[in-house]
């Protein structure tokens, strides 16, 4: 018989895979202490892996049950949902009408869309690929809220023009987002500038050359990872030294 495609099916297929050894290693590795991102979240135990395995299992899975996947508050089990519409999102033959119901179920339900991880599971192909031939408006307004998940889902759905050395929005919403006060934009940001700069490295030069002196200097360290020696030692000698404990800890 065909395997159930629900939310309960999927996720008693995740319990399959429980580990109380790997519970402790995901809670060692998210922040979650009381005041941090992911504070309250519930884990399963199960290695990220083996959730995108079942979530391929499950890629026909109706947009219904991943709201329900959604809804969970094991975190492992969001993730699970954002994998499924990661994967249905990178279908080429997807139907338009489905591109569309993934891409408003991610807005709408950004809620539970709520850490750096589930964030960069989706928007690139379930957000930013749905915008690639329409207006990017949203982007920019996602990139001036007060929620900083919907932040970074502003530059890391830009990931999906990068791919197709389409590179303005990127560059303009690093600019936007250069103030930003997380530390969590700052790295999102200076790796999205990176990727930007693989493409045109000229264009990432003069972009660093204007902006260098002012970024923070994680996105900065994050935006000249792959360039030479030489020039990440020139870039970084614009910044002034870290003054406080805390900007230290941020690198």
């Amino acid at each position: 018989m065909p395997m159930e495609l629900t939310a309960s099916r999927f996720i008693a297929r995740m319990y399959e895979h429980q580990s109380d050894e790997e519970l402790q290693k995901i809670q060692r590795y998210f922040k979650t202490k009381e005041g941090e991102y992911g504070a309250g979240d519930k884990f399963m135990g199960i290695r990220m892996g083996k959730v995108f395995e079942i979530a391929q299992e499950f890629i026909d899975l109706d947009l219904v049950e991943v709201e329900v996947l959604l809804e969970s508050d094991i975190h492992e089990v969001r993730a699970g949902g954002c994998s499924v519409m990661d994967k249905q999102g990178r279908k080429n033959r997807l139907p338009e009408i489905r591109r569309q119901e993934l891409f408003n179920l991610y807005l709408r339900r950004h809620d539970r869309i709520n850490n750096w991880d589930l964030v960069d599971l989706a928007a690139m192909h379930v957000v930013g690929r749905w915008l690639v031939d329409k207006p990017r408006d949203i982007l920019y307004t996602l990139a001036r809220s007060s929620n900083i998940w919907e932040r970074r889902t502003a530059i890391v759905s830009t990931g999906y023009f990068i791919k197709r050395e389409e590179l303005y929005d990127t560059y303009a919403l690093a600019e936007l987002l250069m103030n930003d006060p997380e530390d969590l934009i700052h790295k999102a940001v200076g790796g999205f500038v990176r990727y930007a700069g693989s493409h045109d490295r000229a264009r990432h030069l003069d972009f660093l050359d204007r902006h260098a002196a002012s970024m923070p200097r994680v996105m900065l360290r994050y935006a000249i990872e792959h360039l030479d020696a030489e020039r990440r030692k020139h870039y970084l000698s614009l910044k002034p030294e870290p003054d406080d404990a805390g900007e230290r800890n941020a690198e």
